[in-house]
């Protein structure tokens, strides 16, 4: 069965169903910065620089450009961000074969991250930055830790 990738270009409206963000989200009309809920393991090695695909099994609406790195329990703290550098969808079997090799995930967690899903999707990380100083997501945004994104 031959695979076909489809690339969303970032400046056009997916056709995918609306449900794809928080109800916490920025009233901006056309916001450019989007604040994701990572796992510890995962941001870790996204700022080691091991891991340089995030994976969603929704993903942004609107042309996002960088990305606000909110670690999830037991962190709790927005430590950095990352520029978005290209988001590649496609079938599961074929996101996994072209980023395996950057993934900073086992094939294991990411066939079990997409269970049930036919089309994953990979945000390749461009330039990294950490802050001095981590943020209290509250004092910072005025939001609550998202379960997977919102618009800032």
């Amino acid at each position: 069965m031959a695979s076909s990738a489809t690339f969303i270009p970032r400046r056009v409206a997916s056709s995918r169903s609306p449900r794809t963000t928080s109800s916490r989200s920025s009233s901006s009309r056309n916001p450019t910065t989007a604040l994701l809920s990572i796992k510890p393991v995962y941001a870790d090695a996204i700022f080691a620089g091991t891991k340089r695909f995030e994976f969603r099994r929704s993903i942004f609406r609107h042309d996002i450009r960088v990305v606000v790195v909110y670690i999830t329990s037991p962190v709790g703290q927005v430590v950095g961000e990352f520029k978005v550098e290209d988001i590649i969808t496609d079938d599961v079997d074929a996101l996994w074969n072209r980023t395996e090799s950057q993934a900073g995930i086992d094939r294991e967690g990411f066939f079990s991250y997409f269970s049930g899903r036919d089309v994953g999707h990979a945000i390749a990380i461009g330039k990294v930055k950490r802050y001095r100083e981590p943020l209290d997501i509250n004092a910072a945004y005025g939001v609550r830790p998202p379960q997977s994104f919102l618009y800032l």
